[in-house]
């Protein structure tokens, strides 16, 4: 893969972890004014629990994306680690193909799933309910880059260097 792709991956995978970071602590923030709210004041905010739900399905989905890139996501290994380096090789290219096919699935399902939401609107907030699944086209789009990047690297005989390296 070419340089400044590499150098894109790393900073996109950066950037994702950063906001999916901040959208928990966001999201932890809401949730103790709620508590607060509800049993200090009498009074539970009715945005609360609908902003925290959207704020999770945007960070859960950005850090399973980064979690293809820096390989940290669940895989089981026990049909692979027998084989020899080459064959080892293939079905990690495999692996990292159908991955790439999952994240293009995403963009396409996610992209009509918008589509078919973006006329409802979160009450509570005011906003159109397909913006909570405009993180699945993002995550789409970023699983199917970091999965190519597995397999060029893959195909090169390389690794894909993680960000805590």
């Amino acid at each position: 893969m070419p340089d400044f792709l590499t150098q894109l991956s790393k900073l996109l995978s950066r950037v994702s972890l950063t906001l999916a970071a901040a959208g928990l602590c966001a999201m932890t923030l809401i949730i103790t004014w709620q508590v607060f709210a509800r049993y200090v004041l009498n009074a539970s905010p009715s945005w609360t629990e609908q902003a925290s739900l959207l704020l999770m399905i945007w960070f859960i989905f950005l850090a399973t994306a980064v979690g293809i890139r820096e390989n940290f996501h669940i895989r089981i290994t026990a049909m692979v680690d027998p084989l020899g380096s080459k064959a080892r090789r293939t079905m990690e290219i495999i692996t990292h193909v159908i991955v790439g096919l999952i994240g293009i699935g995403m963009i396409l399902w996610g992209v009509q799933l918008t589509g078919y939401t973006w006329p409802h609107n979160i009450p509570t907030l005011g906003m159109s309910r397909g913006f909570a699944y405009i993180p699945v086209i993002v995550s789409g789009l970023m699983i199917a880059f970091f999965a190519l990047e597995h397999i060029f690297a893959a195909i090169k005989g390389q690794e894909v260097e993680p960000l805590w390296n």
